[in-house]
Formats: C-alpha cells, structure tokens, sequence
C-alpha cells in the first residue's frame, strides 16, 4: 500500500491556520476530557550542543488521529546554515496501524504551535484586542502572529528580536499578509513593544524573562510558547502571579515549563495557582477571561495530542486536493 508524503509547501498548504485553530481547539478538549491517548514525549538530550530530539505519540479518537512525531530541537544549528528546528510526523490508521502519510514536521509544528495559541487567544483575549507584540523572529514567532490576526482584527503590530536584522527580515516578510497589518513596527526593545500591545506573544529559546511585568497593559493576553525545558524561562514570576494562567497540559508543563517548574521548586508559585487547561475552559469546566483588564497568561510546551489532530487535518485535506507524492512502502 502506498504512503503519501508531504513537503513544507505542502503541508502548509493542507492545513490553513483557521482549520488548525479548529482542530487544537478539539485536540484540548479531548486532551482535558481523558479521551486522548497522549504519553509524556521521550526526550533524548544532547548536552554537548544544548540540543534534544523528542519523540511524541497520541491518538485522538473523536478525530480518527494517529501519529508520532519525531522532532530535534538544536539552537546552534543556525551557526551552521541549519534550521533549529527539524522534524516529521508519521500518521497512522488506527483501525489497522498501517502507515499513511509522513509529514515534514516543523512546518506542521509551527502551524500547530501558532494555532494553539490561537485556539487561546479566541478563548481568552478581549474581543476589541486590536495590538500585538511579538518577541522573537523565527518560524515559530511568524505563526504566533498569523494565528492570533486570524481570531483578532490586528491594527498594529510589533516585533522584538535581539538580532535587528532578524526583526527586520520578519518585519517585510509578515506584513500585509492575509489578516496582519500593511506595517510591522520593529521596537527597539522588548518592553517598548510589549507597553503597546493587548496581545503579546513570545516564541524563544531564552532561558530568562524577555520583558518585565510592569510594561504589560491591562486586560492583556499573553501567549509563550518558546521554553520547553525546566530551565528555559521566558516569563517572569511577577507576570504569573499577576494572570490568570491557563496551560495546555497541567502533566506537560509541570514537567518541562521553566517558568512554573522554577517558582514552584522555589516556594513562591502553586501548582494549585494554574486556573485550567485551555481544553477545560473549551469543554466549559472552567471560566476563561470574567474581566476585561483581567491578564490572562496561556503557556504552551506542546503535545503530541495538537500533531495528531493536525495531521488529521492535513491528511483530509492533502486527499481531497490531491496534494503529496503517493510512494510505495
């Protein structure tokens, strides 16, 4: 039987980012409600060159998505030419287990990651929402900002990254596409872009806070979706104790999120503190947003439960365009 295979382009023309939003948004729920098959991912680091491969399976039924995902995460790799980020999603059929589709994965990781913070950033920023911030410059920032234009009517936009040029490049290349406005502001710090944003987004590998609490504007919306390792941080303590927090998955975060696994060991944060996962809110369990200069803070480390349900998606749509090469096993 053949297996369809996917590239970059194609994937990211298989899963729009509205089609993504929905799917996480179905991927929290099923996530929260226990009907998820979704192990903690398998890490193999390499400490050497600070990088790590990850290897992260789930099953989702109400989607009929299988799939594990294979995903290294190198930050030097940039010094060599190399993209940091390289992956593939292998979806399966749960009726029978054969394999049908490999996904090149770090564009369905950078669609699935900015679409979660979407499915978020619908859930619980205000709806007059109208400026963001985003602190970082790479694949990931670029989908941060495309998700949340795509729940929010974006007027203005920022962008921080340490590296100028970075920004600058980020800057001509997002602005005026569909639903991001026609100009792009490149702040010359991550706290000038932050005091004008209801919307903040960071997507870094930095392994301390990128801006300080006291810049953020009330009623804002936080996503940060860059640290996935206990000592990666992006997020300050007093943030925290400021919002109303919402995670992807309580299990994941307490295991990997620097900035809750920090302040907990620390005494100054509860687990108990963290208000809900985002699936809970979804399935009506919890309360999202009751105030409107309420902060709300979503932390993202991701799951496999998102690949899976975007790989379904994906898989749908490739089919009935016809997208990918079909190669015999």
């Amino acid at each position: 039987m053949p297996i369809r295979f996917l590239n970059a382009p194609q994937v990211r023309q298989a899963l729009p980012m509205a089609d993504a939003i929905q799917a996480m948004k179905s991927a929290y729920a099923q996530l929260s409600s226990g009907e998820a098959e979704v192990p903690l991912r398998t890490r193999i680091p390499f400490d050497d060159v600070e990088g790590v491969s990850l290897f992260m399976p789930a099953y989702l039924p109400q989607d009929d998505g299988l799939a594990i995902k294979i995903v290294s995460v190198f930050p030097h790799n940039p010094e060599q030419n190399l993209p940091t980020i390289h992956a593939l999603v292998l979806a399966l059929d749960p009726a029978t287990g054969r394999p049908l589709a490999l996904l090149e994965g770090g564009t369905l990781t950078a669609i699935r990651t900015g679409a979660g913070s979407g499915a978020a950033t619908d859930l619980l920023a205000r709806q007059d929402a109208s400026a963001v911030a985003v602190i970082g410059s790479g694949v990931q920032a670029r989908t941060q900002l495309e998700a949340v234009c795509c729940v929010r009517e974006v007027e203005q936009a920022w962008v921080y990254s340490p590296n100028r040029e970075h920004a600058l490049a980020f800057a001509s290349e997002m602005a005026g596409q569909p639903g991001i406005p026609d100009t792009i502001q490149v702040a010359g710090s991550a706290n000038e872009a932050v005091a004008e944003a209801d919307l903040v987004c960071t997507a870094t590998t930095s392994h301390q806070p990128v801006f300080d609490s006291g810049q953020l504007r009330p009623g804002c919306h936080i996503n940060a979706v860059g640290s996935f390792t206990p000592d990666m941080v992006e997020i300050d303590l007093e943030t925290l104790k400021r919002a109303r927090v919402v995670v992807d998955s309580r299990d994941a975060v307490l295991e990997e999120a620097g900035e809750l696994i920090q302040p907990i060991r620390a005494g100054q944060y509860r687990r108990g503190d963290i208000h809900a996962e985002l699936g809970e809110i979804i399935l009506g369990k919890a309360e999202g947003r009751t105030e409107a200069d309420q902060i709300t803070f979503f932390k993202s480390v991701g799951v496999a439960a998102q690949d899976a349900a975007a790989a379904a998606v994906a898989l749908r749509n490739a089919e009935a365009e016809g997208l990918g090469e079909l190669i015999d096993l």
